[in-house]
């Protein structure tokens, strides 16, 4: 299979973690978001949606949305268990990601990587809403080693990817030990690590909020 994605992207991360993890063979597509690469003609007959990622199957079939992906990706397999209950917490989880944790944590990280606002530049609403959710976060985690059950599984895919770069929103991860730890154990499982790790030693420094 094809993945189109940008890898500053924690959606597409979401895709090669998924995919890595498992061991699926593919193609990475570089898409560069900046250029405008999701927005020419050639992607847009491929995603009418205009986004990254985008898998293309060897079938010919395309499918987006990170979460749509990953829960594709992770059938019969350990990151997404059989239990219906399970596999509803781990919609809950996701569903929430995708609206109440990415729209502010993401989008807080988009402005100051992307468009080079500080951290006083922020909306303000953004800015409460990323610490709400990290909050949540923090205490749905306090204790317990993964989101749903006791074994890693999709849920915690799609919010690792952003979570672990919300320093780069201005966000602070040192006053919160449960998200640290549940990050590493993470990182562990799927076997990441890069320039972003040092984050939850380096969480306390600099201008961030909260």
């Amino acid at each position: 299979m094809r993945v189109y994605g940008d890898l500053g992207s924690g959606n597409c991360l979401k895709v090669r973690y998924t995919a890595d993890h498992l061991g699926l063979p593919y193609e990475w597509i570089p898409v560069d978001l900046a250029a405008g690469g999701t927005r020419t003609k050639s992607f847009l007959a491929k995603n009418p949606f205009g986004e990254v990622p985008l898998v293309e199957f060897d079938d010919g079939r395309f499918l987006a949305q990170s979460n749509a992906i990953i829960v594709y990706l992770a059938r019969d397999t350990e990151l997404l268990p059989q239990d219906p209950f399970l596999r509803a917490k781990i919609d809950e989880w996701m569903f929430w990601e995708q609206y109440s944790h990415e729209p502010y944590v993401a989008v807080a990280r988009f402005q100051m990587v992307y468009l080079r606002k500080k951290v006083s530049e922020l909306d303000v609403k953004t800015v409460e809403g990323g610490e709400k959710a990290l909050d949540i976060l923090e205490r749905a985690l306090s204790g317990r080693a993964y989101l749903v059950g006791d074994k890693l599984t999709v849920a915690d895919i799609s919010l690792l990817a952003y979570t672990r770069l919300a320093h780069e929103g201005g966000f602070r991860l040192s006053h919160r030990p449960a998200i640290r730890k549940w990050i590493a154990q993470c990182e562990r499982d799927l076997n990441i690590s890069d320039e972003h790790s040092n984050e939850r030693s380096t969480a306390a420094g600099g201008a961030r909020h909260g």
